[in-house]
């Protein structure tokens, strides 16, 4: 009985280890997908609108970004910028909310951000990132 408790143990820590976000590297250069969506109070806190420059990032980066804790309005992201690039166009962004339908490095943008990098009428485009 104790090789399977002990063994139950194990499994339930190496579970957890292999689905906790990985650490972001700030300095890299990210590639993704970009999508638009109509803001309001987000995970930081913010209350933001479609005018603003502003961004959700995926929960994978949300949560594994450094110092990011139980408090989402208290993440060390919220208030970063990135920058984002699209066929020649770019924007600076602010990280004002987290993206839970999005894929690890997709961002989620405002429909004025967006509107900076394509027509919405693509409704999803292929970005490169990174933080600034």
């Amino acid at each position: 009985m104790f090789a399977l408790t002990r063994f139950s143990a194990v499994s339930a820590v190496l579970a957890c280890v292999l689905a906790a976000p990985a650490p972001v590297k700030r300095d890299a250069r990210l590639s993704g997908q970009g999508t638009f969506f109509t803001p309001g109070l987000g995970a930081c806190g913010k209350t933001s609108s479609s005018s603003d420059l502003i961004v959700a990032v995926s929960t994978d980066v949300f949560n594994g970004f450094p110092g990011a804790g139980a408090d989402p309005n208290a993440n060390p992201i919220c208030g970063k910028t990135i920058t984002a690039n699209f066929q020649g166009k770019s924007v600076t962004v602010e990280v004002v909310d987290e993206c839970p339908g999005c894929a690890a490095n997709d961002l989620d943008f405002s429909p004025a951000a967006f509107d900076q990098l394509a027509d919405e009428s693509l409704g999803r485009i292929d970005i490169t990132w990174s933080f600034d």
